[in-house]
C-alpha cells in the first residue's frame, strides 16, 4: 500500500485553546480507519485541518507527496482529498441525482458551460445512476430530497463523494442522526466503496468501529493517544480511561 496523506506534528489552536496537539500518522492506499475519543477531543477540528476547511496552527498536512498545509478545501478536493460532514449539506428542494449529478459535473469542469453540459448530459446522468446503484438507493434517483429519509440522505452524501473521485475519504461520523437498526446500511454501503481508497471514519457507534476499522486512532485531549488495531483498542488501560471505559471492559469479559 502507498501513502496517500501524512500528518506531521499537526496542531490546531483557537486563541489559547489548544484542540489539536502535535498529531501524526498516515493513511494509505485501501486504508479503513476510525477516528474515536471523548466529545471535545478535536476529531471534527482534525478533520476540518485535514480537509482543508481549516489550516494547522503548527504541523504540516502532506497529500500524495505535496505539502498541502495551506491549500484551500477545493482545490484539495480536485486532487481527490474528499470529506462529508456530520450534518447533511444537500440541496434538498433537488433530486437525489440532481445532487451527484451536480458534483460530477464540478469534478469535470462543466459547471459553467452549459453546452458542454448539454452535450454530456447522458454520460453524466450513467455515472450518476451507477453511484447511486452501488449505494444501494438507485431507485430513488427521481426522488427530491426532502422526501428521503435520513438515512438515505446519508448514503446519497456517500454518493455524491464518491463523485468527487476520491484517493481519501474522510466521513464524519456518517451515522449520525440514523436510527441504530438502519445504521448497519451505512456500513454496508462503505464496504462497497472501491478498495484503493483509503477512508477515515469518526464514529460514535462502537459497534459500526469494530465492524469498519482495521485501524482505530484514540484522540483525547487533543492529542493521539493510541494507534493500533480493534482488538488491542478494547484493551488498552489509557483508552479505557479516556473514553471507552464500560464498553471495553464487556468486550473484554464477554
Amino acid at each position: 500500500m502507498s501513502e496517500l496523506i501524512e500528518l506531521h506534528g499537526v496542531s490546531r489552536s483557537f486563541g489559547g485553546l489548544h484542540v489539536n496537539r502535535d498529531v501524526s500518522f498516515t493513511l494509505a492506499s485501501g486504508d479503513r480507519v476510525a477516528l474515536i475519543g471523548p466529545n471535545g477531543a478535536g476529531k471534527t477540528t482534525l478533520v476540518n485541518v485535514m480537509s482543508g476547511e481549516l489550516a494547522p496552527s503548527g504541523g504540516r498536512v502532506v497529500f500524495c507527496g505535496e505539502d498541502v498545509s495551506r491549500l484551500p478545501m477545493a482545490q484539495r478536493v480536485r486532487r481527490g482529498l474528499v470529506r462529508t460532514f456530520q450534518i447533511t449539506r444537500l440541496f434538498i428542494s433537488l433530486t437525489a441525482a440532481d445532487n451527484v449529478m451536480l458534483a460530477i459535473m464540478q469534478r469535470r469542469g462543466l459547471t459553467r458551460r452549459v453546452l458542454s453540459v448539454a452535450a454530456h448530459a447522458r454520460d453524466v446522468r450513467a455515472e450518476c445512476q451507477g453511484l447511486l446503484d452501488t449505494l444501494g438507493i438507485g431507485a430513488l434517483a427521481d426522488l427530491p430530497v426532502s422526501q428521503l429519509a435520513y438515512g438515505q440522505q446519508r448514503l446519497l452524501e456517500l454518493a455524491i463523494g464518491l463523485a468527487l473521485n476520491p484517493k481519501v475519504l474522510l466521513l464524519d461520523e456518517p451515522a449520525a442522526g440514523v436510527p441504530h437498526d438502519e445504521a448497519p446500511r451505512i456500513l454496508e454501503a462503505i464496504d462497497r466503496l472501491p478498495a484503493d481508497i483509503a477512508v477515515l471514519m469518526i464514529e460514535h457507534d462502537m459497534d459500526l468501529v469494530f465492524r469498519f476499522a482495521k485501524r482505530v486512532l484514540v484522540l483525547a485531549g487533543g492529542r493521539l493517544i493510541f494507534e493500533g488495531t480493534p482488538a488491542a483498542v478494547a484493551t488498552d488501560d489509557e483508552v479505557r480511561r479516556a473514553y471507552l471505559g464500560s464498553y471495553a471492559h464487556a468486550r473484554r469479559t464477554a
